[in-house]
């Protein structure tokens, strides 16, 4: 998951403001002054873009390339110096790998990834509970556990030269009178764009500038790691749980080499950020010491920077409270827009399906002899909130279900729930998802 800290971030008034001057609100080492400021209009050194993507994630990419199928030019200014290969992998199920499909990188992708055929939960004493035939429940289901770098530099690799502007993070963005943003980097360097996509991540400014609250913590935090096995892993394609009390894991094989593994636990607060990644580690393990020792034969052939420690967060898109996806020609794609917990592995599909929908409305409004781009980010906000604010609930609720720690629940979920109610066919409906090639 793409995360920025906004401890570096001018953020100004809300860009609904009525004041013809704006209030910014510098945020220097946690503490902010206020001062007035005119509008800022087009100077000379202004560099003028039409469609400026903020975030060189997945999120950010996809709408790149879809548009760039579309035959719409866009600028991806990303904030780190390079593109951001660190993390492990995520899980893409059929709705995830329609849409890279229709992209047109999903078949330089496939050949690299084990496709998953089943799935199997365990108790924490290693018992199994069930098991699924994947293609039983859903013949038309895909899964596959994909690396993420593999998967942005993918990507990356199909846009035009110069699409990813490196070293580019964003420090303020306001409105102009006449609909279009300035952008302006923490270099000094200006830019004001006709068009501006959100897809910054789960602490995104430019939604924090929309009025979108921060992201809510869900009492859980995960560890994830990727294992590596120059020889050959051992493991079959298919996903395994084990579920304890107030406590779960799992590992997937990602290819012939790796194994993605993760630990999910309770905790009242997210807790100190740790950066030692050995650190991280042994604290994994700790939690585990005691269960099926295939997992921790696994976590041993981890490398340490593999391994991260994330709190799970996300937002509920209420209606009536919480901003449209859009403000006049800005809009928000993914996590900066709907955070989710990955209990539904819905996060990185929901962001591609949202990449897709939105630049096929936005290509139809540029291209159109009288063009609303306003009108087409609406239609976009209008066809997306039905699908990602009930997914991002189902989300939290199946999390918190799993990480129940009273023991008759966990007794009960163990040997009725899961043994004899769970049919999974019908809880992957979510994954039906039409998208025609681009």
């Amino acid at each position: 998951m793409a995360t920025t800290t906004t401890s570096s971030f001018v953020f100004l008034k809300s860009p609904s403001s009525p004041s013809s001057h704006t209030t910014t609100l510098f945020m220097r080492n946690g503490l902010f002054r206020a001062h007035r400021s005119k509008t800022i209009m087009a100077q000379s050194d202004v560099r003028k873009e039409q469609v400026v993507i903020v975030g060189g994630g997945i999120a950010g990419l996809a709408t790149a390339l879809s548009l760039h199928r579309l035959g719409i030019r866009s600028l991806v200014l990303e904030q780190a110096g390079s593109l951001r290969t660190g993390g492990t992998s995520l899980t893409l199920l059929k709705n995830g790998w329609r849409v890279l499909d229709a992209i047109g990188v999903a078949n330089d992708l496939r050949p690299q990834f084990l496709e998953i055929q089943g799935l199997v939960v365990k108790s924490e004493d290693g018992r199994e509970l069930r098991a699924f035939n994947l293609k039983e429940e859903d013949e038309s289901q895909e899964m596959r556990a994909v690396e993420r770098r593999v998967l942005l530099e993918t990507l990356a690799g199909q846009l035009p030269p110069d699409t990813i502007q490196y070293s580019s993070r964003l420090a303020r963005i306001e409105a102009s009178p006449n609909g279009d943003t300035l952008l302006e980097l923490v270099d000094g360097s200006k830019m004001l764009a006709k068009i501006v996509i959100g897809c910054d991540g789960i602490r995104s400014p430019i939604a924090k500038w929309m009025g979108f609250p921060e992201p809510k913590y869900a009492g859980h935090i995960a560890f994830r790691g990727l294992a590596s096995y120059s020889d050959g892993q051992p493991y079959e394609p298919r996903v395994n749980y084990i579920y304890g009390r107030g406590l779960r894991a799992g590992y997937v094989p990602v290819s012939p080499t790796k194994v993605y593994w993760f630990i999910c636990f309770n905790s009242p607060s997210p807790g100190p950020k740790i950066t030692d990644s050995s650190v991280l580690k042994k604290e994994a393990k700790e939690l585990v010491r005691n269960w099926p020792s295939e997992l921790l034969n696994i976590m041993d052939s981890t490398p340490d920077d593999t391994v991260i420690r994330t709190p799970l967060v996300d937002r509920w898109l209420w209606p009536a409270t919480t901003p449209s996806a859009s403000v006049g020609r800005v809009v928000l794609v993914g996590d900066a827009w709907h955070p989710m917990t990955p209990n539904l592995g819905q996060g990185a599909c929901c962001a591609l399906e949202d990449s897709v929908v939105l630049a096929k409305k936005l290509a139809g409004a540029i291209k159109s002899e009288d063009p609303s781009v306003e009108e087409a980010f609406r239609s976009y906000s209008t066809e997306r909130w039905p699908r990602v604010f009930p997914l991002t609930i189902r989300a939290n609720l199946v999390g918190s279900i799993l990480q129940w720690e009273n023991p008759v629940w966990c007794s009960v979920r163990n040997n009725i729930v899961v043994p004899k109610l769970v049919k999974l066919g019908p809880m992957l409906q979510h994954t039906n998802f039409t998208c025609e090639s681009l």
